[in-house]
C-alpha cells in the first residue's frame, strides 16, 4: 500500500496536501469539507496586524474619550474591521476548528513588526492551534531602508515570536530577496521550524477612467510553481527548517514536483477556489496513481530526489541553465542566435 504520509513542522500528516490560508477557512463547514476531501492540515485565514492595532485603538479611545469617540474610530477603520473575523472571534474560530476536525489546524498572522504579535501568538497557541504561520507581508518603500535592515526585521520578529511559543512556527516569505539561501538560513537559525515559499503579493492596478489606484486579485496559475521548485530544490538539505511550496499548486503534477524538489508539503488555495474543495479528492487519487505507475512506495522515498544536491547536473539550478535554455530554444525554432 502506498504511504502518502509526511512530517511538517514536527506534525505527522496523512499526506502532503495542505489547504493554505484563504477565506475558505473562515467557515467551519469548509474546514470539515477539506478534511473529508483529503486535506492533511489546514492553515486558517489571515489575521492582520492592522486588526490588532485597530482593536487596541478602539479600546484606548473608548476608555479615554467615551462612546462617541469610540463610534467615530469604528467608522474610520471600517475597511479593516470589516475584513473576516476580529481578534477575539479569530481565537474562538481556532478553538471550534480544533473541536470540529482531527487534522492539524495552523493559525496565521500577517504583519511586519513585533508589536502585539507576541501576545496574540500566545493566545492562538492557547486556543489550541497546532502551529503558527507568520506571513510577513512588507513592502520596503522607504529608499533609506536597506535590504539588510529589512531582513533583520524578519529575523528579529521570528526570534521574538518563537521564544514566546512552544508550538512550531513557519514563516511565509516573498521571493524578492537578494540572497535567499543565506536569508533562509538566518531565519532557521532564529528558530523558524518551516519556510513557506513563496508569498504572492497582490499588486494594485490603475483605473484609467477614475484615475485611481485600485486593488486587484489574481489567482495563481501552475506556471508560478517553477520559482518555488527552483528555490526549494536549492535549499533542501542546506537549511534545518521544513520546506513548503505554495503558489501555483493546481494539481498532482505540482504536488509531485514539490516533493521531488524537497518540500514536505504542497499548499493550495486557487485550485480550491476555482474547482471546489472536493477537488482535493481528485488530486489525491491522481497522486496515488502516478506513484503506483512509477513504483514509488511512499512520499518519503521521493522527497528531495531532484534537489540541487541530488541531481546529476546541479548547474541546472544555476546560471548555466540560463544559457542552456536560450540555446535550446534557438535550436527548436530553427532560428539563428542573435549576434552582437
Amino acid at each position: 500500500m502506498i504511504d502518502l504520509s509526511t512530517r511538517y513542522l514536527g506534525l505527522s500528516l496523512g499526506s502532503p496536501l495542505v489547504a493554505s490560508a484563504s477565506p475558505l477557512s473562515e467557515s467551519l463547514d469548509n474546514i470539515r469539507a477539506m478534511e473529508d476531501s483529503g486535506a492533511a492540515a489546514v492553515v486558517l485565514h489571515l489575521l492582520f496586524q492592522e486588526q490588532l492595532d485597530v482593536e487596541s485603538t478602539h479600546l484606548d479611545r473608548y476608555l479615554t474619550q467615551g462612546a462617541e469617540s469610540y463610534a467615530e474610530a469604528r467608522y474610520d477603520f471600517s475597511d479593516v474591521t470589516a475584513y473576516n473575523l476580529g481578534p477575539d472571534a479569530y481565537l474562538e474560530h481556532v478553538r471550534r476548528a480544533k473541536e470540529t476536525v482531527g487534522i492539524p489546524v495552523i493559525g496565521s498572522l500577517n504583519g511586519v513588526s513585533t508589536g502585539g504579535w507576541i501576545e496574540f501568538a500566545k493566545k492562538i497557541e492557547q486556543a489550541g492551534a497546532d502551529a503558527l504561520e507568520l506571513n510577513v507581508y512588507y513592502v520596503p518603500a522607504d529608499p533609506q531602508l536597506t535590504g539588510g535592515q529589512v531582513e533583520q526585521m524578519y529575523v528579529d520578529l521570528v526570534r521574538n515570536v518563537k521564544r514566546s511559543l512552544s508550538i512550531p512556527v513557519a514563516v511565509k516569505l516573498g521571493h524578492a530577496f537578494s540572497a535567499i539561501a543565506n536569508f533562509a538560513q538566518r531565519l532557521a537559525d532564529a528558530g523558524a521550524d518551516g519556510l513557506v515559499l513563496f508569498n504572492r503579493f497582490y499588486l494594485p492596478d490603475f483605473d484609467l477612467e477614475r484615475l485611481e489606484v485600485t486593488p486587484r486579485l489574481t489567482l495563481s496559475n501552475p506556471h508560478e510553481v517553477l520559482l518555488r521548485l527552483h528555490w526549494v530544490a536549492i535549499l533542501y538539505g542546506h537549511v534545518r527548517a521544513d520546506l513548503a511550496v505554495t503558489g501555483g499548486v493546481h494539481g498532482s503534477a505540482q504536488v509531485l514536483k514539490s516533493m521531488l524538489a524537497g518540500a514536505r508539503v504542497a499548499m493550495m488555495t486557487s485550485a480550491l477556489l476555482q474547482n471546489g474543495i472536493a477537488y482535493l479528492r481528485r488530486v489525491r487519487t491522481d497522486l496515488l496513481d502516478w506513484m503506483e505507475q512509477h513504483d514509488y512506495a511512499s512520499i518519503g522515498q521521493m522527497q528531495g530526489t531532484m534537489s540541487y544536491r541530488s541531481v546529476a547536473e546541479p548547474a541546472a539550478f544555476e546560471r548555466a541553465n540560463y544559457m542552456k535554455v536560450l540555446s535550446s530554444y534557438a535550436l527548436r525554432t530553427g532560428a539563428r542566435p542573435p549576434s552582437g
